[in-house]
């Protein structure tokens, strides 16, 4: 298990952190997120924890991530949560933490095995990847990059509402990078197949990591350009120009889609 070189002697499990997963949802015992052994072992779920992993510091204590079997049931004063639907109902960065977790237990569950020979992959002790003793081929946590972008156009936000979009919202335009393509030029594909239209002006806004199960969301800004909307019909099942004063339902907050929502909000107000 990788614990990094600063802490490779100085961990306490005891006294560590832990966040506990069943797949992608997180398990709360008593509204609270990080949990100790102590406590784990209270409602004996210990013997219930498939695979681990170091993950980072919180508090000046250590926190680990473990995945319970999916037999786990969870009794009174414990519940588990979709973690997608914690964004915004619990702190900002206990959010992203937990995030962080269940990427990496993705990432631990996917890659038991070396994807060049078949055997049994280890944990790297030096760094966070699995390594094959067989064949000695290294795998590192994938992070998959993709574009975010707030189109405008005068007064305007363009606006879409996907076919994976739970709850009816609309929000702006995302799209994953392809091989040997830009960020820049991954936006204006991925704006052509989904609506149509040509933009121009493309900046950048921000990042966010969007540990579902691996992306990293990089925010762009840009001006429409040319075209007439025209949807997909596969990703994209409406989409349209909005103003301020008639935006329909939006993402929650805390997501970089409702920053860039809000910077435009932001933008129009204060013009």
């Amino acid at each position: 298990m990788y614990f990094g070189p600063e802490l490779s002697c100085k961990i306490d499990e005891e006294t560590s952190y832990w966040l506990l997963f069943k797949r992608n949802e997180i398990l709360l015992i008593n509204n609270k997120v990080p949990l100790t052994l102590p406590e784990i072992d209270s409602f004996n779920l210990r013997k219930k924890l498939l695979r681990s992993q170091y993950l980072d510091q919180l508090d000046g204590r250590s926190v680990f991530v473990a995945e319970l079997s999916s037999e786990t049931v969870a009794s009174e004063g414990m519940s588990f949560y979709d973690l997608r639907r914690l964004l915004g109902q619990i702190p900002e960065d206990l959010f992203f933490l937990a995030g962080k977790a269940n990427q990496i237990l993705h990432w631990d569950r996917t890659h038991q095995y070396c994807s060049r020979c078949g055997a049994r992959t280890e944990n790297k002790m030096d760094e966070r990847a699995k390594v094959c003793p067989s064949c000695s081929f290294v795998n590192y946590p994938r992070i998959s990059p993709a574009i975010i972008v707030a189109i405008t156009r005068g007064p305007e936000i363009l606006l879409a509402k996907g076919s994976l979009f739970e709850g009816g919202f609309y929000s702006v335009l995302a799209g994953f990078v392809e091989l040997g393509e830009t960020f820049e030029e991954c936006v204006q594909r991925e704006v052509e197949e989904e609506v149509g239209l040509k933009v121009k002006n493309i900046r950048y806004f921000g990042s966010q990591p969007w540990p579902f199960p691996d992306s990293l969301m990089v925010g762009f800004t840009a001006e429409y350009a040319d075209g007439d909307i025209t949807i997909d019909n596969q990703e994209i099942l409406d989409a349209g120009w909005f103003t301020v004063e008639q935006l329909p339902k939006i993402p929650g907050m805390g997501s970089i889609a409702r920053q860039l929502i809000d910077w435009f909000v932001h933008l129009r107000f204060s013009t």
